[in-house]
Protein backbone atom coordinates (compact mmCIF):
# COMPACT_ATOMS: atom_id res chain seq x y z
CA UNK A 1 0.00 0.00 0.00
CA UNK A 2 1.60 3.29 -1.05
CA UNK A 3 2.28 6.06 1.39
CA UNK A 4 2.09 9.04 -0.95
CA UNK A 5 -0.80 11.41 -1.29
CA UNK A 6 -1.77 10.04 -4.71
CA UNK A 7 -2.00 6.55 -3.32
CA UNK A 8 -4.07 7.74 -0.38
CA UNK A 9 -6.61 9.45 -2.61
CA UNK A 10 -6.75 6.49 -4.97
CA UNK A 11 -7.59 4.22 -2.07
CA UNK A 12 -10.20 6.68 -0.82
CA UNK A 13 -11.91 6.74 -4.21
CA UNK A 14 -11.74 2.97 -4.49
CA UNK A 15 -13.26 2.47 -1.06
CA UNK A 16 -16.06 4.91 -1.83
CA UNK A 17 -16.92 2.85 -4.90
CA UNK A 18 -16.61 -0.33 -2.86
CA UNK A 19 -19.05 0.99 -0.28
CA UNK A 20 -21.65 1.70 -2.94
CA UNK A 21 -21.04 -1.61 -4.68
CA UNK A 22 -20.83 -3.88 -1.63
CA UNK A 23 -23.05 -2.14 0.87
CA UNK A 24 -26.21 -3.18 -0.91
CA UNK A 25 -25.17 -6.73 -1.82
CA UNK A 26 -27.86 -9.10 -0.49
CA UNK A 27 -26.78 -10.85 2.69
CA UNK A 28 -28.37 -14.15 3.58
CA UNK A 29 -27.98 -13.70 7.32
CA UNK A 30 -29.97 -11.24 9.37
CA UNK A 31 -27.42 -9.28 11.40
CA UNK A 32 -27.92 -8.54 15.06
CA UNK A 33 -25.90 -5.35 15.18
CA UNK A 34 -26.24 -4.68 18.85
CA UNK A 35 -25.46 -8.08 20.29
CA UNK A 36 -21.80 -7.65 21.09
CA UNK A 37 -20.14 -5.68 23.87
CA UNK A 38 -16.65 -5.80 25.31
CA UNK A 39 -16.09 -8.64 27.74
CA UNK A 40 -14.40 -8.32 31.10
CA UNK A 41 -12.99 -11.81 31.50
CA UNK A 42 -10.12 -13.21 29.44
CA UNK A 43 -10.61 -16.34 27.39
CA UNK A 44 -7.96 -19.07 27.73
CA UNK A 45 -5.44 -19.70 24.95
CA UNK A 46 -6.13 -22.51 22.52
CA UNK A 47 -4.56 -25.93 22.90
CA UNK A 48 -1.04 -26.20 21.53
CA UNK A 49 -0.72 -26.85 17.80
CA UNK A 50 -4.40 -26.24 17.07
CA UNK A 51 -4.89 -25.33 13.40
CA UNK A 52 -7.64 -22.78 12.98
CA UNK A 53 -9.65 -21.22 10.20
CA UNK A 54 -8.60 -18.17 8.24
CA UNK A 55 -11.76 -16.29 9.17
CA UNK A 56 -9.94 -14.35 11.86
CA UNK A 57 -8.24 -11.88 9.54
CA UNK A 58 -11.35 -11.51 7.43
CA UNK A 59 -13.35 -10.63 10.54
CA UNK A 60 -11.01 -7.79 11.49
CA UNK A 61 -11.13 -6.45 7.96
CA UNK A 62 -14.93 -6.48 7.83
CA UNK A 63 -15.34 -4.92 11.28
CA UNK A 64 -12.81 -2.22 10.40
CA UNK A 65 -14.06 -1.53 6.87
CA UNK A 66 -16.50 1.22 7.81
CA UNK A 67 -13.99 2.97 10.08
CA UNK A 68 -10.99 3.33 7.74
CA UNK A 69 -12.07 6.75 6.50
CA UNK A 70 -14.19 7.59 9.53
CA UNK A 71 -12.13 6.62 12.56
CA UNK A 72 -13.91 5.74 15.79
CA UNK A 73 -11.67 6.37 18.80
CA UNK A 74 -13.68 4.40 21.32
CA UNK A 75 -14.27 0.73 22.14
CA UNK A 76 -18.03 1.28 22.21
CA UNK A 77 -19.50 0.38 18.81
CA UNK A 78 -21.50 -2.33 17.06
CA UNK A 79 -19.19 -4.87 15.47
CA UNK A 80 -21.34 -5.38 12.38
CA UNK A 81 -23.74 -3.07 10.56
CA UNK A 82 -25.09 -2.80 7.03
CA UNK A 83 -22.17 -0.47 6.24
CA UNK A 84 -19.56 -3.23 6.67
CA UNK A 85 -17.98 -4.95 3.67
CA UNK A 86 -14.91 -6.98 2.78
CA UNK A 87 -11.92 -5.12 1.32
CA UNK A 88 -8.61 -5.92 -0.37
CA UNK A 89 -7.36 -7.23 2.98
CA UNK A 90 -9.78 -10.17 2.95
CA UNK A 91 -9.27 -10.82 -0.74
CA UNK A 92 -5.48 -10.98 -0.51
CA UNK A 93 -5.53 -12.99 2.72
CA UNK A 94 -7.66 -15.62 1.01
CA UNK A 95 -5.43 -15.49 -2.06
CA UNK A 96 -2.48 -16.47 0.12
CA UNK A 97 -4.56 -19.30 1.56
CA UNK A 98 -5.17 -20.48 -1.98
CA UNK A 99 -1.46 -20.28 -2.84
CA UNK A 100 -0.49 -22.32 0.22
CA UNK A 101 -3.08 -24.97 -0.56
CA UNK A 102 -1.87 -25.45 -4.12
CA UNK A 103 1.88 -25.42 -3.55
CA UNK A 104 4.24 -28.39 -3.43
CA UNK A 105 4.81 -30.07 -0.04
CA UNK A 106 8.15 -28.26 0.29
CA UNK A 107 6.58 -24.94 -0.81
CA UNK A 108 9.35 -24.40 -3.34
CA UNK A 109 6.81 -22.93 -5.76
CA UNK A 110 4.98 -20.79 -3.20
CA UNK A 111 6.24 -17.46 -4.53
CA UNK A 112 4.97 -18.09 -8.03
CA UNK A 113 1.73 -19.50 -6.68
CA UNK A 114 1.27 -16.39 -4.55
CA UNK A 115 1.52 -14.23 -7.67
CA UNK A 116 -0.92 -16.46 -9.53
CA UNK A 117 -3.45 -16.58 -6.69
CA UNK A 118 -3.32 -12.87 -5.88
CA UNK A 119 -3.82 -11.96 -9.53
CA UNK A 120 -6.44 -14.59 -10.32
CA UNK A 121 -8.50 -14.04 -7.18
CA UNK A 122 -7.84 -10.32 -6.91
CA UNK A 123 -8.49 -9.05 -10.43
CA UNK A 124 -12.30 -9.34 -10.32
CA UNK A 125 -12.35 -6.95 -7.33
CA UNK A 126 -10.86 -3.85 -8.92
CA UNK A 127 -12.77 -1.51 -6.58
CA UNK A 128 -11.87 -3.21 -3.32
CA UNK A 129 -9.29 -0.64 -2.21
CA UNK A 130 -5.94 -1.68 -3.67
CA UNK A 131 -3.17 0.87 -3.35
CA UNK A 132 -1.97 2.44 -6.61
CA UNK A 133 1.29 0.48 -6.88
CA UNK A 134 -0.33 -2.82 -5.96
CA UNK A 135 -3.17 -2.11 -8.36
CA UNK A 136 -0.68 -1.90 -11.20
CA UNK A 137 1.09 -5.02 -9.89
CA UNK A 138 -2.05 -7.11 -9.73
CA UNK A 139 -3.02 -6.32 -13.33
CA UNK A 140 0.49 -6.60 -14.77
CA UNK A 141 1.39 -9.41 -17.17
CA UNK A 142 4.88 -9.45 -15.68
CA UNK A 143 4.55 -8.32 -12.04
CA UNK A 144 7.74 -7.28 -10.29
CA UNK A 145 8.39 -6.32 -6.66
CA UNK A 146 8.40 -2.57 -6.15
CA UNK A 147 10.36 -2.05 -2.91
CA UNK A 148 7.25 -1.45 -0.82
CA UNK A 149 6.99 -1.44 2.96
CA UNK A 150 3.24 -0.86 2.92
CA UNK A 151 1.11 -2.62 5.51
CA UNK A 152 -0.39 -4.77 2.77
CA UNK A 153 2.62 -7.00 3.35
CA UNK A 154 1.49 -7.79 6.89
CA UNK A 155 -2.26 -7.93 6.40
CA UNK A 156 -2.23 -10.99 4.12
CA UNK A 157 0.21 -13.43 5.77
CA UNK A 158 -1.53 -14.91 8.81
CA UNK A 159 -2.15 -18.21 7.00
CA UNK A 160 1.63 -18.72 6.97
CA UNK A 161 1.53 -18.76 10.76
CA UNK A 162 -1.04 -21.56 10.65
CA UNK A 163 0.52 -23.68 7.93
CA UNK A 164 4.15 -23.52 9.07
CA UNK A 165 5.36 -26.18 11.49
CA UNK A 166 8.29 -24.24 12.94
CA UNK A 167 9.47 -20.66 13.32
CA UNK A 168 11.97 -21.15 10.51
CA UNK A 169 9.31 -22.52 8.18
CA UNK A 170 6.90 -19.69 9.01
CA UNK A 171 9.64 -17.18 8.20
CA UNK A 172 10.32 -18.90 4.89
CA UNK A 173 6.65 -19.01 3.92
CA UNK A 174 6.08 -15.41 4.93
CA UNK A 175 9.05 -14.18 2.92
CA UNK A 176 8.01 -16.18 -0.14
CA UNK A 177 4.53 -14.65 -0.32
CA UNK A 178 5.72 -11.14 0.57
CA UNK A 179 8.84 -10.50 -1.50
CA UNK A 180 6.98 -10.94 -4.78
CA UNK A 181 5.58 -7.44 -4.26
CA UNK A 182 6.69 -5.91 -0.95
CA UNK A 183 10.44 -6.59 -1.03
CA UNK A 184 11.62 -3.67 1.12
CA UNK A 185 13.26 -4.91 4.37
CA UNK A 186 10.55 -3.21 6.44
CA UNK A 187 7.86 -4.95 4.38
CA UNK A 188 9.52 -8.34 4.88
CA UNK A 189 9.91 -7.57 8.59
CA UNK A 190 6.30 -6.53 9.11
CA UNK A 191 4.99 -9.63 7.40
CA UNK A 192 7.36 -11.91 9.30
CA UNK A 193 6.52 -10.37 12.67
CA UNK A 194 2.81 -10.87 12.01
CA UNK A 195 3.18 -14.47 10.87
CA UNK A 196 5.47 -15.36 13.78
CA UNK A 197 3.08 -13.78 16.29
CA UNK A 198 0.27 -15.92 14.84
CA UNK A 199 2.43 -19.04 15.03
CA UNK A 200 3.43 -18.39 18.65
CA UNK A 201 -0.18 -17.70 19.62
CA UNK A 202 -1.35 -20.83 17.82
CA UNK A 203 1.22 -23.02 19.56
CA UNK A 204 0.22 -21.94 23.04
CA UNK A 205 2.75 -19.28 23.99
CA UNK A 206 1.68 -16.78 26.63
CA UNK A 207 1.06 -13.10 26.03
CA UNK A 208 4.35 -12.24 27.72
CA UNK A 209 6.27 -14.80 25.64
CA UNK A 210 4.81 -13.48 22.40
CA UNK A 211 5.52 -9.90 23.44
CA UNK A 212 9.11 -10.77 24.33
CA UNK A 213 9.60 -12.33 20.89
CA UNK A 214 8.21 -9.25 19.16
CA UNK A 215 10.25 -6.74 21.16
CA UNK A 216 13.45 -8.79 20.93
CA UNK A 217 13.38 -9.39 17.19
CA UNK A 218 11.03 -6.86 15.60
CA UNK A 219 9.61 -3.74 17.27
CA UNK A 220 10.02 -1.56 20.35
CA UNK A 221 6.56 -1.49 21.90
CA UNK A 222 7.15 1.45 24.23
CA UNK A 223 3.62 2.87 24.17
CA UNK A 224 0.09 2.08 25.31
CA UNK A 225 -3.16 2.36 23.40
CA UNK A 226 -4.40 5.04 25.78
CA UNK A 227 -1.20 6.95 25.15
CA UNK A 228 -1.62 7.06 21.36
CA UNK A 229 -5.39 7.03 20.93
CA UNK A 230 -5.76 10.79 20.52
CA UNK A 231 -2.69 11.28 18.32
CA UNK A 232 -2.31 8.19 16.12
CA UNK A 233 -2.97 9.03 12.49
CA UNK A 234 -3.77 7.15 9.29
CA UNK A 235 -0.62 5.34 8.18
CA UNK A 236 -0.11 2.68 5.54
CA UNK A 237 3.42 1.54 6.45
CA UNK A 238 4.31 -1.69 8.20
CA UNK A 239 6.48 0.12 10.74
CA UNK A 240 3.58 2.34 11.84
CA UNK A 241 0.78 -0.24 11.65
CA UNK A 242 2.14 -3.59 12.82
CA UNK A 243 3.38 -2.36 16.24
CA UNK A 244 0.01 -0.76 16.95
CA UNK A 245 -1.81 -3.92 15.85
CA UNK A 246 0.42 -5.99 18.13
CA UNK A 247 -0.26 -3.71 21.09
CA UNK A 248 -4.01 -3.97 20.47
CA UNK A 249 -3.62 -7.72 20.91
CA UNK A 250 -1.32 -7.50 23.93
CA UNK A 251 -3.76 -5.24 25.80
CA UNK A 252 -6.76 -7.47 25.03
CA UNK A 253 -8.72 -9.89 27.21
CA UNK A 254 -10.63 -11.72 24.45
CA UNK A 255 -10.96 -11.88 20.67
CA UNK A 256 -13.72 -9.30 20.71
CA UNK A 257 -11.78 -7.03 23.05
CA UNK A 258 -8.81 -7.20 20.69
CA UNK A 259 -11.04 -6.05 17.83
CA UNK A 260 -12.37 -3.17 19.88
CA UNK A 261 -8.83 -2.19 20.88
CA UNK A 262 -7.70 -2.13 17.26
CA UNK A 263 -10.59 0.02 16.06
CA UNK A 264 -10.36 2.40 19.01
CA UNK A 265 -6.99 3.90 18.03
CA UNK A 266 -8.03 4.94 14.52
CA UNK A 267 -5.58 4.85 11.63
CA UNK A 268 -5.92 2.35 8.79
CA UNK A 269 -8.67 0.60 10.72
CA UNK A 270 -9.48 -2.35 8.48
CA UNK A 271 -5.85 -3.37 7.99
CA UNK A 272 -4.92 -2.78 11.61
CA UNK A 273 -7.88 -4.83 12.84
CA UNK A 274 -7.12 -7.55 10.28
CA UNK A 275 -3.58 -7.93 11.63
CA UNK A 276 -4.74 -7.89 15.25
CA UNK A 277 -7.52 -10.35 14.46
CA UNK A 278 -5.15 -12.89 12.97
CA UNK A 279 -3.14 -13.05 16.17
CA UNK A 280 -6.09 -12.79 18.55
CA UNK A 281 -7.96 -15.67 16.94
CA UNK A 282 -4.90 -17.88 17.18
CA UNK A 283 -4.65 -17.08 20.89
CA UNK A 284 -8.26 -16.94 22.08
CA UNK A 285 -10.27 -18.76 19.44
CA UNK A 286 -13.22 -17.09 17.79
CA UNK A 287 -16.81 -16.92 19.07
CA UNK A 288 -19.20 -18.74 16.75
CA UNK A 289 -21.66 -15.85 16.64
CA UNK A 290 -19.01 -13.36 15.51
CA UNK A 291 -17.66 -15.69 12.86
CA UNK A 292 -21.13 -16.45 11.49
CA UNK A 293 -21.98 -12.78 11.09
CA UNK A 294 -18.65 -11.96 9.46
CA UNK A 295 -18.55 -14.65 6.80
CA UNK A 296 -22.06 -13.68 5.69
CA UNK A 297 -20.42 -10.66 4.04
CA UNK A 298 -18.27 -12.82 1.74
CA UNK A 299 -19.40 -13.58 -1.78
CA UNK A 300 -19.52 -17.13 -3.13
CA UNK A 301 -16.06 -17.00 -4.68
CA UNK A 302 -14.26 -15.93 -1.52
CA UNK A 303 -16.34 -18.19 0.68
CA UNK A 304 -15.33 -21.16 -1.47
CA UNK A 305 -11.64 -20.38 -0.91
CA UNK A 306 -12.21 -20.11 2.83
CA UNK A 307 -14.07 -23.41 2.93
CA UNK A 308 -11.34 -25.19 0.97
CA UNK A 309 -8.71 -23.89 3.38
CA UNK A 310 -10.76 -25.02 6.37
CA UNK A 311 -10.90 -28.57 5.02
CA UNK A 312 -7.15 -28.75 5.64
CA UNK A 313 -7.05 -26.46 8.65
CA UNK A 314 -10.40 -26.79 10.47
CA UNK A 315 -11.87 -23.87 12.34
CA UNK A 316 -11.56 -23.69 16.13
CA UNK A 317 -14.77 -22.11 17.33
CA UNK A 318 -15.63 -21.02 20.86
CA UNK A 319 -19.04 -20.34 22.39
Amino acid sequence: MPVGQYGLWLRLCAHCVARIRLRYRPISLSLNTGSFRARKGAEPPLHHNTRNSHARRIIGDIIGSRFEWNNHRSKNFDLFTKDCFFTDDSIMSLAICDALLHSKPDYSDLGQNAIRSMQTIGRPYSNSGYGSSFYHWIYSDAPQPYNSFGNGAAMRVSACGYVGNSIDEVKRLSKAVTEVSHNHPEGIKGAEATAIAVFLARTGKSLSEIRDAMTTHYYTLDFTLDGIRDSYQFNETCQDTVPQALEAFFESTSFEDAMRNAISIGGDSDTLAAITGGIAEAYYGIPASIRTQAIAFLDDTLLAVLQEFEKRFPAKITN
